[in-house]
Order: C-alpha cells, then sequence, then structure tokens
C-alpha cells in the first residue's frame, strides 16, 4: 500500500511482555512478548475492512522495533511513516497480572516515540482523516507540540481523537483542562463517560453532559461500558446498546470499537450502523487475551448490522 491513505494513525507502540501462563510477574519464569499501541490497534482493524491505511511512529534501531514494525505491517498496515531512531530505544511495558487487577509497568521515558514532534506529520499527511490519541502528548513536550499542531484550524483533513486517558502516564500532572481542550478541537471525538467522569468531576452524569463540555466536535461517541454508546451529529443523538459479549479480556477494545466506527464512516454507513460496527469490532478485542482479535464474521456482521433494534438488542456474540 503506497497511495491514496484514507486514515493515518499516529502514536507510539511498544512491545509487551506479560507472564505466561498469566500470574504476578515476580514468579514468571516465561514471557511473551507481544505488539501493544493504541493507534495500531486502530490501523490493525481499520485494515482489516480494507481500509487504506498507515501507521506513523518512531520506533529504536533494535530488534524490539524491527518486531513491532514487522507485526503492524503484517495486518496490512503501511509502516513507511515509521522512523527507525538510531539513538533511542523501543518503548517497552510490562504487564503485571493479579486477581483484583493488572497493573501495568511502562519502560518509555526517552524512547524513540517520545522524540516525535510536529514533523512528524510530515510522515502523516496526505490522509482523509488522522487518528490520534490522549495518550501522546502525555509522553514529551514535543509529542504535545505534534497533537497541537495536528489540531490547528488550518489543517488539511479530519482530526479523530481518542480521550485514551491512562492516569500513569500523566504522574504528578492534572491533564484534564489539556485534554478536554484538545478533544474540543477536533472534528470527531471518542470517550468513555467512566474516564469523562474522571478527568472532569461527578458533574458529568451522562452522554449529555459530555456534549455540554465537548460542544464543538462535528461526531462526539461516548461510551458507557457495557450498555450502550451514544453519538451527537448537528442536532441529533443516536443511542446505540452494547452487544453481550463473552468477555476473556476488555483491553483493546476501545481501540476496536474506535477502528470499526471509523471504517463504518468510510464505507459510508450511516450513524446508527457505523456505530454498530465499532461494537461488532470491540467484541473480537472482547473475545481474545491480548488486543487484537479476529472480526466477526462477515455473513454475522452483515446480518447483525442490517437488524431491526429488537433483534440487535437480543444478540449475543460468544
Amino acid at each position: 500500500m503506497t497511495g491514496g491513505v484514507h486514515l493515518a494513525c499516529l502514536g507510539e507502540s511498544m512491545v509487551s511482555l506479560a507472564p505466561t501462563p498469566a500470574g504476578p510477574l515476580a514468579a514468571a519464569d516465561t514471557l511473551a512478548v507481544r505488539v501493544a499501541g493504541a493507534e495500531s490497534n486502530v490501523a490493525c482493524y481499520a485494515a482489516a475492512y480494507g481500509v487504506p491505511t498507515r501507521w506513523v511512529s518512531a520506533v529504536g534501531d533494535d530488534p524490539f522495533g524491527a518486531r513491532v514494525r514487522e507485526a503492524v505491517a503484517a495486518h496490512g498496515v503501511e509502516v513507511q511513516g515509521v522512523r527507525v531512531d538510531p539513538d533511542r530505544p523501543t518503548g517497552l511495558m510490562v504487564k503485571d497480572p493479579a486477581p483484583e487487577r493488572t497493573r501495568v509497568r511502562y519502560h518509555r521515558t526517552g524512547s524513540a516515540a517520545s522524540a516525535m514532534g510536529p514533523e512528524a506529520l510530515d510522515r502523516a499527511w496526505p490522509a482523509e482523516v488522522l487518528h490520534l490519541s490522549g495518550i501522546t502528548p502525555a509522553l514529551s513536550a514535543s509529542c504535545r507540540e505534534l497533537v497541537e499542531c495536528a489540531l490547528r484550524p488550518d489543517r488539511p483533513g479530519l482530526v479523530s481523537f481518542d480521550v485514551n486517558h491512562r492516569p500513569a502516564l500523566w504522574p504528578g500532572r492534572r491533564p484534564a483542562e489539556l485534554l478536554r481542550s484538545l478533544a474540543d478541537r477536533a472534528d470527531l471525538v471518542f470517550v468513555g463517560l467512566d474516564e469523562a467522569q474522571a478527568l472532569w468531576g461527578a458533574g458529568v452524569r451522562t452522554a449529555h453532559d459530555v456534549r455540554a463540555l465537548l460542544p464543538s466536535p462535528r461526531i462526539l461517541v461516548v461510551k458507557d461500558g457495557a450498555r450502550e454508546v451514544t453519538a451527537f451529529q448537528g442536532g441529533e443523538a443516536v443511542v446505540v446498546p452494547a452487544l453481550r459479549v463473552a468477555v476473556v479480556e476488555p483491553v483493546g477494545a476501545g481501540d476496536a470499537f474506535a477502528a470499526g466506527f471509523l471504517s463504518g464512516r468510510h464505507q459510508g454507513l450511516p450513524l446508527q450502523q457505523a456505530l454498530r460496527l465499532g461494537h461488532l469490532t470491540a467484541a473480537s478485542a472482547l473475545r481474545v487475551t491480548g488486543d487484537l482479535g479476529p472480526l466477526v464474521a462477515e455473513a454475522e456482521r452483515g446480518r447483525l448490522l442490517a437488524a431491526d433494534e429488537g433483534t440487535w438488542a437480543r444478540a449475543v456474540l460468544d
């Protein structure tokens, strides 16, 4: 894939190490090596739907960097926009599973991707849609400047922004106002109701409260966990219940939802069906360990996208 890119996804991806079998890191003898990154997850799922997609980032000139690039490219994503940095390492994350929750330990300070700045946009455009997340401005001052530049009023295309608040990336800092400001400058925004509440206070109770805080995006998508998703476009609010899914692990579901929705819009689907495709894609992530799972079969996708509201509400994906 060398031209005609519709979607460019810009952000850091890392090598992820996790105990296998799952258990406390301190007791692990073997670690499984995977690739993890919110924006590359979106790129991989979108490419699986046939959307011409590019991933833009930076990795170290090291074996981990090669592995990350090869893994993303294997999903049909163009990776020529990934810079190989001869001086800085590829980022690393290590999972420490526990019965109550899994802790993630990052080793990404001074990584190749943290050195990205506005010049990375030259590797992202031209593209009809640029997808970013709130992870990137947390990485460094230059990464924050990169996102600020991507959201300037004279940008050449549409910008999609997933708030994707990761508290561990903001030690000693309060990013609420920054993330609200960045999100309100984007054309399309994804945010979870729970993260909106964590960022912007207990006064945020409903999706409509989030819209009041973020009035500017053309489309605002507010995800309420396993309950429903609400999308605002103009004066319209469309609500689509979440699918019932046998959940194996929730990691990556938000990225998958964003990819499904963006792919649906690329396919020309109306808002309700694009939201349904978001749910269907999230199910791909929910039903596997790791971030990327196989898409729901095409025939089943087609049936559910065309289903009446009652049939959709009763649907269960095992």
